[in-house]
């Protein structure tokens, strides 16, 4: 039998239930990544993310070789040309099955039943993506939970009484095969920052688990501290599995943490998070279409001051804290997780512009850019999404910044102007700029922040209002 492994967001050998069950289940194995570099656009993926899928691809092609497996790049434009693109090869191959991990886009979706419908071998799909089944947890009447506590509960029951199932590398399945040359086109940016591979990702693990996995709760938050794991952009295209995340806490601890006072389990709750978006994911279509998670809120009147939109995609905001992280995102395609919550609160609810528009920003610019966590994340902050949390949550830019960034660490890394303002006035500088008569040095405050959120506040108040009528 010869067994065909399609790899899409799940570039490991490991824990890889796809390629696990083709190499068990044939005599010889093969694989291919399809390419849709037009989708890619249209999708509005990052340049940095498409380097580091370059590196990762390489990385899988030389790992796939020592198991024998060749490896092969097909390209075509848009996911509509795959069905076809994909049947030629395996007509000339002379495939008997194809396996492959589920993908969850809508777009994803699609794309797999039509390859589904026009292939006459068995095509094997098989959950690489979550520790959980997509639509495995649900409410007792069968529906997907909309609010996060009581799916993670439901979760964390399901984790306890199942348990999870992590797959080793698999035997080879021939000699060693020459890795393919991986070269994809369009724009691309340096990522060499992030090592590709899943060598380089579970060093990045272990180190975490070893070093920053107990303190996390305390220092995850600061974004001038290396207190988080980012391991994000490997999560991101499967270069490393949730599965392995709960393996590696396992290991450090020696159990795996359930309640919100063991230590661990600050990170855990993160995996859920994880999860929990990507469920959503599957079980809202609409997510994958621009479409806020509750329906009511498109009816918001969100600013369309394009001027604004581009102060704050530039840093230019003249809130420190908010120009620090834009401009570290533009520098280096990655955002504290922080930070991500306090710019995106800033867009929406100071500057009243539609989060489907930051949204999108995030996604050009992160490496780790992925469509469930990102629109999840966007969709919380703005008030749209999934959350018990009431519409009138905003956070404050400067008292954040005074929490997170106390010593303005990270504010000086990123608005070099501020360099010589004292760490008392840094996180609102402008009346000691002002004394020394130095205005000119940075940017007034686009808006009053205590203004703006009432005007957020009155935004929803009045759709609660149309709502009741």
């Amino acid at each position: 039998m010869r067994h065909l492994v399609w790899f899409r967001n799940d570039l490991r050998v490991a824990d890889n239930p796809a390629l696990h069950a083709a190499v068990n289940e044939g005599e010889r194995v093969q694989a291919v990544y399809i390419d849709c570099p037009e989708q890619w656009r249209e999708h509005g993926n990052s340049p940095i993310q498409r380097d580091f899928l370059e590196q990762s691809l390489q990385a899988l092609s030389e790992q796939l070789a020592e198991l024998g497996v060749a490896f092969d790049v097909l390209v075509c434009d848009r996911f509509d040309e795959v069905p076809n693109v994909l049947a030629a090869w395996i007509g000339e191959h002379d495939i008997d099955a194809l396996y492959a991990n589920r993908d969850i886009g809508i777009n994803e979706r699609r794309r797999d039943k039509a390859v589904q419908q026009t292939l006459t071998i068995p095509c094997r799909v098989y959950n690489g993506d979550c520790v959980m089944s997509h639509g495995s947890i649900t409410t007792q009447s069968g529906d997907m939970y909309k609010v996060f506590t009581p799916y993670s509960k439901a979760w964390l029951s399901a984790l306890k009484a199942q348990g999870y199932r992590l797959l080793s590398v698999p035997e080879a399945a021939g000699e060693r095969c020459t890795p393919s040359v991986v070269s994809l086109t369009g724009d691309k940016k340096d990522s060499s920052v992030w090592p590709a591979g899943e060598q380089a990702a579970h060093q990045i693990l272990e180190r975490f688990c070893a070093e920053s996995l107990l303190d996390y709760g305390e220092q995850r938050d600061f974004p001038a501290a290396e207190g988080t794991s980012r391991l994000s952009p490997y999560l991101a295209l499967g270069v490393l599995s949730p599965n392995q995340c709960l393996a590696a806490i396992e290991s450090e601890l020696g159990f795996l943490p359930f309640g919100k006072g063991e230590k661990g389990f600050v990170w855990l709750n993160e995996i859920i998070w994880r999860e929990f978006y990507r469920h959503l994911l599957v079980a809202f279509p609409g997510l994958s279409m621009n479409r806020a998670f509750k329906p009511e809120t498109e009816a918001l009147q969100w600013s369309r001051d394009q001027k604004a939109f581009t102060a704050w995609c530039e840093g230019q905001t003249g809130y420190p804290i908010v120009d620090a992280a834009m401009r570290c995102l533009r520098e280096t395609g990655w955002m504290h997780n922080r930070l991500r919550m306090i710019v995106a609160s800033f867009l929406t609810k100071d500057l009243h512009i539609n989060w489907q528009r930051g949204e999108a920003w995030f996604m050009a610019n992160l490496i780790d850019g992925e469509l469930a966590a990102n629109n999840g994340g966007w969709q919380w902050a703005a008030g749209t999404g999934a959350d018990a949390a009431p519409y009138f949550r905003v956070f404050n830019p400067v008292t954040q910044s005074e929490r997170f960034d106390p010593n303005g660490n990270f504010i000086r890394q990123w608005v070099p102007e501020l360099a010589e303002v004292p760490g008392k006035h840094i996180h609102a500088p402008h009346h000691w700029l002002r004394q020394r008569r130095r205005e000119q040095d940075y940017v007034p405050p686009m808006v009053d922040h205590g203004k703006a959120r009432l005007h957020a506040i009155a935004m929803f108040d009045a759709l609660k209002d149309e709502e009741e009528s």
